[in-house]
């Protein structure tokens, strides 16, 4: 490709280039919060745009930069409406834009949903795979019966095959009953049991990922949920600040969780500190800190879903893409040099 030449890849190429890289995405991940925690990239708070007549619906950019061996940049452009799933089509869509980390210029327009979800569910087995004690007799819980969720189980089975048993439960049990059929399709030798009560999903689950899309919180009580278990919080707004505290937090970025109005933000809204977060996921990856705090607290992962993850399978799906030859190449999208000196002449090139 020409430097005034971008690909582009559509939903159905992200998709077939990343099937069964699983572990490869999880590798990605982990490394990429190592290169963050080791000073290694730019990244910017994330831009909320929001709606005055629609408080649920919002889009978000996310810029960034991730050096290292990745040496990418660009930003996800992603949005979620609810009300999408009234009208028959997904809630969030989105796209990665690549950038040359030389030049700046414009490399690559990828659809950005897959990653999005794959890369979500990446950071949950990352997390799972040092947070959870137990190495048997595991039950997966499912807070959210959408694509997130979906692709959670897929990772979570990939670094956990001893699940035997998945439970899920959505506030519309129709959606919960077609999320059931579609892991029966999907998954084998994985019982999928649906649960009519949230408190039922946390007593029958040793570690449950929440992906919904609550703006406010709506759990108020982890009682029944065994000492020990794990929480992925991914949806960062379900619990309440007060359990939050309760609990032994764990981020991928402090500074990041900390917005928004996440539980976490809430409960650093409470105390006036964030002294009640322990640690990062990279600190427990470095070594510097314990999986646990002790072995009974319940652990909480929250986290914000970070701008050079999104960057870093997007970058994993173009270099895969150039070498199969795969996406579509958009010839001249990029306006020739309008003036170029080389030396002491000045030259105005048709092309480059």
């Amino acid at each position: 490709m020409r430097n005034s030449d971008i690909l582009v890849l559509k939903a159905e190429e992200v998709s077939s280039l990343l099937a069964n890289r699983e572990h490869d995405l999880i590798e990605i991940v982990q490394k990429a919060y190592e290169t963050h925690a080791a000073g290694r990239s730019s990244l910017p708070h994330s831009t909320f745009l929001h709606f005055p007549h629609d408080s649920s619906s919002r889009i978000i950019a996310l810029p960034a930069y991730l050096g290292g061996d990745f040496n990418t940049a660009g930003v996800k452009w992603v949005s979620s409406f609810p009300g999408n799933l009234n009208r028959g089509i997904d809630r969030a869509s989105a796209v990665i834009v690549l950038n040359s980390t030389t030049t700046g210029r414009l490399e690559a327009i990828i659809e950005g949903s897959i990653i999005n979800a794959k890369r979500t569910a990446a950071i949950a087995a990352v997390a799972s795979r040092h947070l959870i004690q137990s190495k048997s007799d595991l039950t997966l819980g499912l807070l959210g019966c959408g694509p997130i969720n979906f692709e959670i189980a897929r990772f979570e089975l990939a670094v956990h095959p001893q699940i035997a048993r998945i439970v899920a439960y959505d506030v519309i049990p129709e959606r919960a009953n077609r999320f059931k059929e579609k892991c029966l399709d999907e998954f084998d030798e994985v019982r999928i049991d649906i649960v009519s009560d949230i408190s039922d999903l946390l007593s029958m689950s040793t570690h449950v990922s929440l992906a919904t899309t609550a703006i406010k919180p709506h759990i108020h009580n982890l009682s029944s949920m065994a000492p020990g278990s794990t929480i992925l919080n991914v949806s960062l707004r379900d619990l309440t600040p007060e359990l939050i505290l309760s609990c032994d937090n764990i981020v991928d970025d402090v500074d990041h969780v900390c917005r928004a109005q996440t539980s976490l933000h809430l409960a650093e809204q409470l105390t006036g500190d964030r002294d009640f977060i322990r640690c990062t996921l990279a600190d427990i990856l470095a070594g510097k800190a314990s999986a646990r705090r002790d072995r009974d607290s319940i652990a909480v992962f929250s986290p914000f879903g970070l701008g050079i993850l999104d960057l870093a399978v997007g970058q994993f799906a173009h270099n895969l893409a150039m070498g199969q030859k795969c996406g579509v190449s958009i010839n001249s999208f990029l306006p020739a040099p309008w003036n170029v000196i080389y030396g002491d002449e000045s030259v105005t090139p048709t092309s480059i």
